[in-house]
């Protein structure tokens, strides 16, 4: 009886460790986002992608085919768009501002949503 006790308690442990690591999964949105702020911290050069190279790596596993390849096109985008010297005082404020969560790195990201 004892260890049906204790088999019970290890499984419930297990699922909410399960459910917590399912939890600090970002959506597609977040993931998008993410791919535009390492595209406009490429462009515009001299930023630290580490946190974001970090968050995107961790966020790709499980993710549909098609989240992936918009997340490569949303990054080229705004690394043209970095190109022109009109919009980089909009791209480096956006780099300071929404793109710091994702910066942080993984659980930081997720938490901030």
């Amino acid at each position: 009886m004892k260890a049906v006790a204790i088999a019970i308690a290890a499984l419930g442990l297990a699922a909410a460790a399960g459910s917590a690591v399912a939890a600090e999964r970002a959506s597609d949105l977040d993931y998008l986002k993410a791919s535009r702020c390492k595209g406009i911290a490429e462009g515009v050069g001299s930023v630290d992608t580490a946190g974001l190279d970090g968050f995107l790596k961790e966020q790709k596993r499980g993710r549909q085919t098609f989240v992936l390849e918009r997340g490569d096109s949303e990054a080229a985008k705004a690394r043209r768009e970095a190109k022109s010297m009109d919009r980089r005082d909009r791209l480096s404020a956006e780099l300071s501002g929404a793109c710091v969560a994702y910066m942080a790195g993984g659980d930081k990201a997720v938490a901030a949503r």
